[in-house]
């Protein structure tokens, strides 16, 4: 007689033996926390997206463009209108980026620009209100600190005391480091923060000139305009390097674009320039070639470009002044800074 199938038990099975349980569902791995930082300059805006990592964080997504924020504020001294539409419409690309990457955790800073403009603060309501993006108007001090958090690691190993510069749109930030905090980070010493950056110091003097004698001249004022603006914080550098060894750092599109002409890439090649180390001496030599040409001649050059034209000169005077007030034999060069401080930052406090 054929066996007939057993109607669905509703209970145990009659062998005595417990019903058996369904497998559980296999659960999705949880995606680690993505945490967010832009930085919104006087020159760029600028965001990365990242995951925690055993040894840092993983990049999942970057944005970056140029938007002179701060074009005409030296004579203004506010923001202007096409500057502001400019970076509101950067801010919305990083806003659509934040959503879409299901961000858990952003901090969104703006720097000199805002710091200056008498209507930074409702330029900072006008980007809340059209994007959602909430900017914190941070000081020199805490910019000059997150810089530092973020590019130190490329520091040269020594004992010698170390600078790091941030040469910005519109500041230029300097920061002496005396050994390390308890947790084996730098332990930041003092800092100075001067109001030239590439954008402020070409507005207010100019790189204009017929001849090549007459953009040298040009140069040598710049150049004297960041001297005096250094000036209060001389001494400080001068006390500090007095021992035979002394280091230093810059973070900044001046020095990464001078490493790229160093390196005479056809691009730029941000494994090929990030943690490379220079000669003082060739970043000079890149800087004086430079002083000495027109905007049409370097915007042919591959690592310049139309868009950095007419402000690397300006970099290059701040660049060399450094160099004037803290003579180290060689430059280590970061294509990191703020972004990756703010990083860095949020993942240790997890908030």
């Amino acid at each position: 007689m054929a066996q007939q199938p057993l109607p669905a038990a509703r209970g145990p099975a009659r062998t005595g033996r417990p019903a058996a349980r369904p497998p559980a569902p296999r659960r999705a791995p949880e995606r680690p926390q993505s945490f967010a930082a832009l930085d919104l300059g006087t020159n760029n805006c600028r965001l990365l997206i990242a995951r925690p990592a055993e040894d840092g964080f993983i990049v999942i997504d970057a944005f970056s463009r140029i938007v002179r924020l701060g074009e005409g504020l030296a004579a203004t001294g506010a923001l202007g209108e096409a500057a502001m539409d400019r970076a509101v419409a950067a801010l919305a690309v990083c806003a659509d980026k934040l959503r879409r990457r299901h961000v858990g955790l952003v901090r969104s800073v703006a720097t000199e620009a805002c710091r200056r403009a008498s209507n930074g603060r409702a330029f900072v309501e006008r980007v809340r209100a059209e994007t959602g993006i909430r900017l914190e108007i941070i000081s020199a001090e805490q910019e000059a600190r997150l810089a530092v958090i973020g590019c130190h690691a490329l520091l040269e190993p020594g004992e010698g005391p170390a600078l790091v510069f941030d040469i910005g749109g519109g500041s230029t930030e300097l920061v002496l480091l005396d050994g390390e905090d308890g947790n084996g980070g730098p332990r930041l010493g003092e800092w100075h923060s001067a109001p030239w950056g590439v954008v402020s110091l070409s507005e207010s003097e100019p790189h204009l000139g017929g001849d090549e004698d007459m953009l040298r001249a040009a140069y040598d004022r710049m150049r004297e305009r960041v001297r005096a603006s250094f000036a209060p914080f001389a001494d400080t550098l001068a006390a500090a390097r007095g021992v035979p060894s002394i280091r230093l750092l810059g973070t900044s599109g001046t020095v990464t674009t001078l490493a790229s002409l160093h390196l005479d890439l056809p691009r730029y090649d941000r494994r090929a320039v990030d943690g490379l180390v220079v000669d003082a001496a060739a970043m000079r030599a890149i800087s004086q070639r430079l002083a000495g040409m027109s905007v049409a001649d370097r915007a042919r050059l591959p690592s310049i470009g139309d868009e950095r034209a007419d402000l690397v000169v300006a970099g290059c005077a701040i660049l060399e002044t450094i160099l004037d007030l803290w003579p180290a034999d060689r430059l280590a060069v970061a294509d990191r800074g703020i972004r990756e401080g703010i990083l860095r930052t949020l993942m240790a406090n997890g908030r």
